[in-house]
């Protein structure tokens, strides 16, 4: 394990949960590593030459987004499968070199997007790919929350969220929103942007982004985020030409109308569910993917197509330019 801040914890005391027990850690902070050590019973390194001399089978990377693509090739040059945290990275740097390496050493890798194992969001898959709404039309996803409440121990200014060089930014932190959409609806034919650091928050990244896509299969997508909403909202509403699907994560609860039937059905989560199952549920996915008995939900390759995504739409809102993907005015290279 790279990376021993709070999502990097979350992950070692769930591999836990689930029985994995050899496990070293690594972080450049001590505190961080004095803190697994003693609350979680996990070794740690200083040095990241010792982690490899200890040949691993598996590198999760849970360090800044910057690091990323960097550190997950480091492992993989080491034959480590890997688990790499979202988003893949803050650019598009060393993407295809980590793309290749992972393709030419057959590795296992699933990126970390957690709201795929939410129950109301498979909920809303399903009923999507059972046509349950007939042909879709449009899709409008959403989240938003204050920044300093993300991790109130912490002072927000010095968080990845709120830095460029750490690969900040709300579209970067919310890309779970574009990569659910996608996973949604298909694939995005082009993307417009508008974004900006909109209110007095002190970071130097886009804290609000307004994005609209259009899909291959001609849907129309619109997707909000921000780092400014007093109380945390995320929510989903697919329009379909028989029916509508709603999505509420705080209400816990989807809500799906039937234009033959005329009514509202309403599915909640599991009776006594909480947040973390979320995660519980997509290490336990990983672990099998290991084994063989499952494909990843969202590898490497999956998790470069969001990411194109996002540093277009990056791009768009810098250039106040719509971008067409495959064109020959578009290389996600550009936004290294």
């Amino acid at each position: 394990m790279i990376g021993c801040g709070s999502i990097g914890r979350r992950h070692l005391h769930n591999l836990g949960t689930l029985g994995v027990t050899n496990i070293i850690a690594f972080d450049t902070q001590a505190e961080r590593r004095a803190d697994v050590a003693d609350s979680l019973g996990i070794e740690t390194v200083d040095d990241l030459t010792a982690a490899w001399k200890s040949g691993p089978d598996v590198c999760l990377i849970t360090a800044p987004t910057s690091l990323h693509t960097k550190l997950a090739g480091a492992a993989a040059e080491h034959g480590c499968h890997l688990f790499i945290e979202k988003p893949l990275s803050h650019s598009w740097e060393n993407v295809e070199g980590l793309l290749g390496i992972a393709t030419q050493q057959g590795l296992v890798t699933l990126v970390g997007c957690n709201l795929r194992f939410h129950p109301g969001l498979r909920a809303v898959k399903n009923l999507v790919a059972e046509n349950a709404v007939g042909r879709v039309i449009a899709a409008r996803v959403e989240v938003g929350q204050y920044l300093p409440d993300w991790h109130p121990w912490e002072d927000y200014r010095r968080s990845y969220s709120a830095r460029r060089e750490l690969g900040g930014g709300v579209i970067l932190d919310a890309i779970h929103e574009i990569d659910y959409i996608r996973w949604l609806l298909g694939e995005v034919a082009d993307v417009v942007c508008c974004a900006g650091k909109l209110s007095r928050l002190e970071i130097d990244t886009e804290d609000t982004a307004a994005i609209l896509l259009r899909f291959q299969n001609g849907a129309i997508g619109e997707v909000h985020l921000d780092y400014v909403q007093r109380a945390y909202s995320r929510s989903c509403r697919i329009i379909g030409e028989e029916g509508t699907i709603e999505w509420d994560y705080t209400a816990g609860a989807v809500r799906h109308y039937s234009a033959h039937r005329k009514r509202w059905d309403v599915f909640t989560n599991p009776e006594g569910w909480e947040a973390n199952q979320m995660y519980v549920d997509e290490m336990a996915h990983f672990l099998r993917c290991l084994d063989g008995a499952e494909t990843p939900e969202a590898s490497v390759f999956d998790a470069a197509k969001v990411l194109e995504i996002a540093l277009a739409a990056k791009a768009s809102a810098a250039g106040r330019r719509w971008i067409e993907f495959g064109s020959s005015s578009w290389q996600p290279s550009a936004m290294s």
